[in-house]
């Protein structure tokens, strides 16, 4: 008997895990519970970032009774870092499109069915994201909603495009959870190392790296996106609304500020570049005290927002001092 080989996914779905043994089952569930993929072959990709707990064991448990029609797959990536992570999924992937997940994220019933729609709609995407609604475990802080898409929760009722219009010029971009990404437009644009690593396991570094990478997309001429009809629920525990940790990952964000600005610069306009942010920086930061110096040892939101723009002021110092320590290294 010959066997009959299986069709080649045309999707897959990438999660970046790191000792998730715990949260990794809800996710999964949700994942086999998808609905409307009759139409098209998929794939579920475990990318583990080093894990030290029974994280591969949890995913061979959920092996041996998975789906034929949706494969779930297993790979470590030694290197710990968001981006290498990203990269790794990339080359194992074997779908055309490729949507993340973090193992924080729960996606909806029709993510994967909404996910692959757009992409057979819009072939000139290069990516697009996807509604992130909070599952908090408490109540977030008072004014929680200025600093929500940091986390990130993001909720619009209609489609953007980030490469043309207001969108462009404001240059804004869509997070790495939920996102959508164009295998083969990524391989050909994003460079393959990149100088924002992101979160290294539990470790709060420099972040942007998601920008990083879809902004050499966009330079490259591909459509970003966001689309209203894919749904993922981000679970967010107490300890992410904790002082010190908000301080830490605000720092994180404002220290890759600089570098993701000048992506989208020419060379000749970052020394003019960076003294305009550094004015507009300082000033934000002037305005900030006067606002909310008073309360913001006793406000989590206002003292996330302060490190966050003291981070963005010295961001050209933190990037050139990490060029000089690496080429010296």
């Amino acid at each position: 008997m010959v066997a009959i080989a299986s069709p080649s996914p045309q999707f897959t779905v990438a999660i970046r895990t790191y000792n998730a043994a715990e949260r990794l089952p809800k996710m999964l569930e949700a994942l086999r519970a998808q609905t409307g993929v009759e139409a098209f072959h998929w794939e579920v990709l475990i990318v583990d970032n080093c894990s030290t707990d029974n994280t591969a064991e949890v995913v061979q448990q959920f092996q041996v009774d998975w789906p034929l029609r949706s494969p779930l797959r297993y790979c470590v990536e030694s290197q710990q870092g968001a981006v290498f992570a990203r990269q790794r999924a990339m080359r194992e992937a074997q779908g055309d499109w490729v949507g993340f997940l973090d193992d924080d994220n729960i996606p909806e019933s029709d993510w994967v069915a909404a996910c692959y729609a757009f992409g057979q709609e819009n072939p000139k995407a290069g990516a697009y994201g996807s509604q992130i609604h909070g599952q908090f475990e408490v109540t977030p802080p008072a004014n929680f909603d200025r600093i929500a898409h940091f986390l990130p929760v993001i909720e619009r009722s209609h489609p953007v495009c980030f490469t043309e219009g207001l969108y462009a010029r404001k240059r804004v971009l869509p997070p790495g959870a939920g996102l959508v990404i164009h295998r083969q437009a990524w391989l050909d644009t994003v460079p393959k190392k990149l100088f924002l690593s992101g979160p290294i396991g539990k470790g709060l570094a420099a972040k942007g790296e998601d920008i990083e990478a879809l902004s050499h997309m966009k330079r490259a001429g591909w459509e970003i996106w966001f689309n209203p009809e894919m749904h993922i629920n981000h679970l967010i525990p107490q300890w992410r609304f904790e002082r010190d940790y908000l301080k830490r990952f605000f720092q994180g964000v404002g220290l890759g500020r600089y570098y993701t600005r000048m992506l989208g610069f020419a060379i000749w306009l970052h020394p003019l570049m960076t003294v305009l942010y550094f004015c507009n920086d300082l000033r934000k930061l002037i305005k900030h005290h006067f606002q909310y110096g008073a309360v913001v040892k006793t406000d989590v939101v206002a003292a996330s927002e302060q490190e966050f723009l003291k981070a963005s002021l010295i961001s050209p110092f933190y990037y050139w001092s990490q060029r000089l320590g690496r080429s010296t290294s």
